[in-house]
């Protein structure tokens, strides 16, 4: 990964599945299966609503009145389904092209996913960035994720920046809602399926399309804001 130098004080956290990689529809049929091979069968539309919240969160939220071994079977199934998948993940439009910008703005790249860390190999490979980012998180940094704001403070605390120096892109409502509760400003989109207008209620500061939509009005953003901190513009 690259190594920013020290008086680098500025940040883009980047969520992985549904921002830089079309994971999220995976996801989701991996948890039908998964639910379904558990007894416990889930419309996949709420599987789709509850996608970037924590993965035990999730369990226990939409598979009520399932007992913990239930929960830990459904949360295993789920991870095999989505790895027989893998074949089929692509970066969405514009995501290598957003991190090479943020990078050459003199800005650290930071992947804040809470992706368990076979999973996030996966993305990573998929994104073939390694050489922008400064530092990542994983499900194995913290006990509960999103949308609790513990894997976005891990995010700061490894880029060792301020969380008014910070500004992080993802594309589900509990992104916002981990960052409101860590006062990191959030950028949304849309490529993760959610509605602008429930990011907009969440609290996300600006939505666009995709990355590439995004990296096109770059200058526009509170990107370009970190980018003049650091003395990069």
């Amino acid at each position: 990964m690259r190594k920013h130098k020290r008086d680098v004080s500025a940040a883009v956290l980047f969520d992985i599945d549904g921002t830089l990689v079309d994971s999220n529809y995976l996801h989701v049929a991996a948890w039908i299966r998964a639910f379904a091979d558990i007894g416990t069968p889930v419309d996949g539309w709420r599987i789709h609503r509850s996608i970037g919240m924590d993965g035990s969160t999730l369990v226990s939220t939409l598979a009520e009145g399932a007992d913990d071994d239930a929960h830990a079977r459904a949360k295993d199934l789920h991870s095999q389904y989505y790895k027989e998948t893998a074949s089929l993940l692509r970066p969405l439009p514009g995501a290598r092209e957003l991190l090479e910008a943020v990078e050459k703005l003199g800005v650290q790249v930071v992947l804040a996913t809470s992706a368990p860390d076979d999973e996030l190999a996966i993305l990573r490979d998929v994104l073939d960035c390694d050489n922008l980012v400064s530092a990542t998180t994983s499900s194995e940094d913290v006990d509960t994720a999103k949308p609790r704001p513990d894997i976005i403070n891990v995010a700061l605390e490894r880029a060792g920046v301020e969380a008014a120096h910070a500004v992080f892109v993802g594309d589900a409502v509990w992104d916002v809602e981990a960052c409101k509760r860590a006062d990191v400003l959030t950028i949304a989109l849309l490529s993760g399926g959610v509605s602008k207008c429930e990011l907009e209620e969440a609290g996300a500061h600006q939505v666009f399309e995709d990355a590439r939509d995004l990296c096109q009005h770059l200058d526009d953003t509170p990107i370009a804001a970190l980018a003049n901190l650091v003395g990069a513009r």
